[in-house]
């Protein structure tokens, strides 16, 4: 397998983009990514396209062959693939990139995620992603994904001590760090109270609990990396690439309070790396719920089983801390195109790794890590980059 690195980089402004289309959005991106690789369409050589459900959202299927027509690449034939994993699609892309380009069977790859949400109504919005669920056997009795989050979030609480206030301060940090990003969905800064206040969704979690509905897109452009030179003077390189299943229902698993496709994910990307947690300087995890922050950096091994919420508490997953976890705001403020959101979570962290993360940007870090989470955790991803 060929050493694989990250030359490119796009990202599109994440919010309610009502001026802009779905195939808008992925051309802003396609074009910033294209442009900061410095690389032409002729030579690129393959795309991947994560997208959990343009049908439901925009009503456009065959959103590969749209895509590669709308990045004026059609003429060229270039095979344009869409691939979904729920809300792990992006962070799927980037990983069939990466084998496409490790394998030797592509050179310049460009993985890129969009999702186009705001354009129906919450209702139908909710309906999509619950499809990400076991339909049968969780939504048709009435479970919505903050019903299913809320009852991993009680029996944490009950088994190991984690506090309301303890996850309000996930919603309150992620927030800071997101007000400081330009590309983020929301720029306000909150407070624990303003999270325990906050309108109920489904107990314990309220509305600041949970990650907004929202429009964005994000390309990152691949290549191998005795070549990425040629095209970039900071080349970020991925030092592994993991993929884990587990039952899609709550019901069926071992104890869900712990995601085990993250917990086998982390490992297989460790052992790839050949790092441990302790050598991650920085992370951008899967917090669509804050329990899902609280459950990520545990599952990960940043922080015992029971001490998430202790650390989050502490400020050792602030910048500035022992790691620093979702510095572009993670899906709660960055928001949540869930489509988009794996390889925004690379871009964030090619961005700090390159040192031009401005106000937001961890001092010397070195080494970073992406955490993507498709439905309740039936799919998780990990990558492993660095300088």
């Amino acid at each position: 397998m060929r050493s694989v690195s990250i030359i490119g980089i796009g990202c599109t402004r994440f919010g309610e983009r009502w001026g802009s289309s779905l195939r808008d959005l992925v051309v802003e991106t396609g074009i910033a990514a294209i442009e900061d690789a410095g690389v032409t369409g002729e030579a690129i050589d393959a795309l991947y396209i994560g997208n959990m459900s343009g049908g439901r959202f925009v009503e456009q299927e065959h959103i590969g062959a749209l895509i590669a027509d709308y990045a004026g690449l059609s003429r060229l034939h270039i095979p344009s693939t869409r691939v979904e994993a729920a809300c792990a699609s992006g962070g799927l892309a980037l990983r069939e990139a990466f084998l496409a380009v490790a394998s030797g069977y592509a050179d310049i790859v460009i993985a890129a995620g969009v999702e186009k949400m705001t354009d129906v109504s919450s209702g139908v919005a909710a309906d999509a992603l619950a499809a990400a669920a076991d339909r049968e056997w969780e939504c048709f009795f009435g479970a919505t994904f903050p019903a299913l989050y809320a009852m991993i979030a009680r029996l944490h609480m009950r088994r190991y001590g984690t506090t309301r206030e303890q996850l309000a301060q996930v919603a309150v940090k992620n927030h800071h760090h997101g007000h400081m990003n330009p590309i983020a969905q929301y720029h306000t800064e909150i407070k624990v109270d303003d999270v325990i206040n906050s309108p109920l969704v489904a107990d314990p979690l309220r509305i600041l609990d949970c990650s907004p509905i929202t429009d964005g897109a994000a390309a990152v452009v691949l290549a191998p990396t005795d070549i990425a030179s040629r095209y970039s003077d900071t080349p970020i390189r991925i030092l592994a690439s993991a993929q884990a299943s587990d039952s899609l229902a709550l019901h069926d698993r071992r104890d869900i309070t712990t995601l085990d496709a993250t917990v086998y994910a982390a490992k297989k990307a460790f052992a790839q790396a050949r790092l441990t947690p302790a050598d991650i300087d920085i992370a951008e995890v899967h917090d669509c719920f804050t329990i899902g922050e609280i459950l990520a950096i545990e599952d990960l091994g940043f922080f015992p089983k029971g001490e998430g919420g202790i650390a989050t508490e502490e400020g050792r997953t602030s910048i500035g801390g022992d790691v620093a976890v979702n510095t572009s705001g993670g899906l709660k403020a960055c928001g949540h195109p869930v489509g988009a959101t794996g390889i925004k979570q690379a871009y964030e962290i090619v961005l700090q790794l390159r040192g031009e993360a401005g106000k937001r940007q961890v001092s010397d870090a070195e080494i970073g890590l992406t955490h993507n989470v498709g439905g309740s955790g039936g799919t998780a991803l990990v990558h492993i980059l660095s300088r």
